[in-house]
C-alpha cells in the first residue's frame, strides 16, 4: 500500500511547497472550497469515519459538527503535544510532511468556518518543529494561508505554540488553558470546547495524524478510506513500536494488522532481540492496560483490545522481553504519572503519590503482602473518579500487572508468619 501519510519516505522533499503541491498538494482543500459547503465536508468526513488518531478514537466528523452554525469566531486546534510514553508519530509528520498536517486543519477551518488556526508543540518539539514553521510561511507565500486562499473567498491564519513540557497539556481542555496563557490543567465540563472553548468560543481540538487523515479523504472521497481497515476502524495508522524489538520506528499500517505482525513481522518490528522471548506489550505507552503474547492476535483497531481489556490508544507499542521486571516496570510509569499529575483533583494527586510510595516500598524489600493488596484498593479508588482520562490512565500499569504477573509481586514481599512456624 503506498503511504498516505508518511509520504516523505516515498517522496524527497515533500516538506517544501513546491514538492508537496507537485505531488497533489492542497488539492483537498482546492476542491473543499471549490466543490463543496462547509457542511458537506463534514459530511464526508463523518461518512468516512476518521477517528482521532491521539489516543480517544472519537469521531472527527462528529466532533466538526457539534460546533455552532452561528456566526462568530471560531477556531481549530491542532494538538502536537506529543507526550505519550513511547509515542514519536506526530513529531515525524509535522518535521517531515508538515503541509499535509496544515492543509486538514485548514480543511477543518473551512468546514466549522473558522478563521485561525492554532497548533500547541510539545516544548521539546522546538528543533522539530522549524521546519513546520518554515512550511507555514511558504503556504503564506503562495496564497495557502492569509487572506482569500486560493482566490476563494476563504481567509485563514495559523499560529504556533510551544508548551513547556507538560503531559497533562495533551488533554484538549489543559491544552486550551496552556494556549490561554494560563495553568495547564485540565477544565470541568460542560461545556465542552465546541461550545466553549479557546477564548470561550467554539473549537474543534484535533491530534496531527488525525487532521493528516483530512486532504486525502476530500480528494478521493469517504468510501476509499472506508475501503482501508476494518469496519469500524477505517483507514490507516501510524503504530509507534519501541523496547525490545530489533527493528524499532515509526510504520504506517491499514487498520486491523495484527499485533502479532507488527511486532514480528520482517517488514516491521522483525521480532524479539538476542533471542529472547516475549513477554509483555504495553499497547499505548503509559495509558493502556498491559497485555501479554494471548492478547498478540487481536486486530490493530479501536475494537480489538476490547476482549483483551485494554486499548488502542495511540499505537505506541512499548514491547518488553523475558528479562523485565513488571513490579519495576509498573513503578516507572508511577513514577511518570505522579510526577506529570497537574494535581487539580485529588484522586489523581494523592492516588499517584501513595502508589509511587507502596512502590519504592516493595522494591525496597521492605513490603508486604498487604501492600500488594493496598495497590489494588488506591488504583481502583482512583478509577472513575479523576477530573480527566489521564489520572484514571495511572491505575493501568498497577491493575494490569497484578492480574497478570502476580508472581512476581509477592516475591517482593516478605511473607507473614504463619502460626506453629
Amino acid at each position: 500500500m503506498a503511504l498516505i501519510l508518511l509520504r516523505h519516505r516515498d517522496i524527497k522533499n515533500i516538506h517544501r511547497f513546491d514538492v508537496y503541491t507537485e505531488n497533489g498538494g492542497y488539492e483537498g482543500l482546492k476542491k473543499a472550497l471549490k466543490e463543496f459547503s462547509p457542511s458537506e465536508v463534514t459530511n464526508i468526513v463523518r461518512k468516512s469515519n476518521i477517528r482521532g488518531r491521539g489516543g480517544a478514537g472519537f469521531p472527527a466528523g462528529v466532533k466538526w459538527g457539534f460546533i455552532p452554525k452561528e456566526d462568530g469566531p471560531k477556531y481549530v486546534v491542532v494538538n502536537a503535544d506529543e507526550s505519550e510514553a513511547g509515542t514519536f508519530k506526530d513529531r515525524e509528520l509535522i518535521e517531515f510532511n508538515p503541509h499535509q498536517v496544515i492543509e486538514g486543519a485548514l480543511i477543518c477551518a473551512y468546514a466549522i468556518g473558522a478563521q485561525a488556526c492554532f497548533i500547541y508543540f510539545r516544548g521539546e518539539f522546538m528543533h522539530a518543529a522549524r521546519t513546520f514553521e518554515s512550511a507555514l510561511n511558504d503556504a503564506y507565500a503562495n496564497n495557502a494561508l492569509g487572506t482569500n486562499i486560493f482566490g476563494f473567498d476563504f481567509s485563514c491564519n495559523f499560529y504556533s505554540h510551544y508548551g513547556a513540557g507538560a503531559y497533562i497539556c495533551g488533554e484538549e481542555s489543559a491544552l486550551l488553558e496552556s494556549l490561554e496563557g494560563k495553568l495547564g490543567q485540565p477544565r470541568i465540563r460542560p461545556p465542552f470546547p465546541a461550545q466553549e472553548g479557546l477564548y470561550a468560543k467554539p473549537t474543534v481540538v484535533n491530534n496531527v495524524e488525525t487532521l493528516s487523515n483530512v486532504p486525502p479523504v476530500i480528494v478521493n472521497g469517504a468510501e476509499w478510506y472506508l475501503g482501508i481497515g476494518t469496519e469500524k476502524s477505517s483507514g490507516p495508522k501510524i503504530v509507534c513500536l519501541s523496547g525490545h524489538v530489533n527493528n524499532p520506528g515509526n510504520f504506517e499500517v491499514p487498520m486491523g494488522t495484527t499485533y502479532r505482525e507488527l511486532i514480528f513481522g520482517d517488514q516491521y518490528g522483525n521480532g524479539v532481540p538476542n533471542g529472547k522471548k516475549f513477554k509483555a506489550l504495553l499497547p499505548s505507552g503509559g495509558s493502556a492496560p498491559i497485555v501479554t503474547e494471548s492478547a498478540l492476535d487481536a486486530p490493530l483497531s479501536f475494537e480489538g483490545m476490547e476482549e483483551h481489556e485494554s486499548l488502542l490508544g495511540s499505537a505506541s507499542l512499548i514491547v518488553m522481553d523475558e528479562s523485565v521486571d513488571m513490579v519495576w516496570a509498573a513503578m516507572k510509569l508511577i513514577h511518570f504519572f505522579h510526577h506529570e499529575s497537574c494535581g487539580k483533583c485529588t484522586p489523581c494527586r494523592e492516588g499517584t503519590y501513595w502508589l509511587e510510595r507502596i512502590y519504592q516500598r516493595i522494591l525496597s524489600g521492605n513490603g508486604s503482602e498487604s501492600d500488594v493488596k493496598l495497590l489494588e484498593s488506591v488504583a481502583k479508588q482512583m478509577q472513575g473518579e479523576t477530573l480527566c482520562a489521564l489520572g484514571e490512565f495511572a491505575t493501568s500499569p498497577v491493575l494490569s500487572t497484578i492480574k497478570h504477573f502476580p508472581e512476581e509481586y509477592y516475591d517482593k514481599v516478605s511473607k507473614p508468619a504463619r502460626s506453629g512456624s
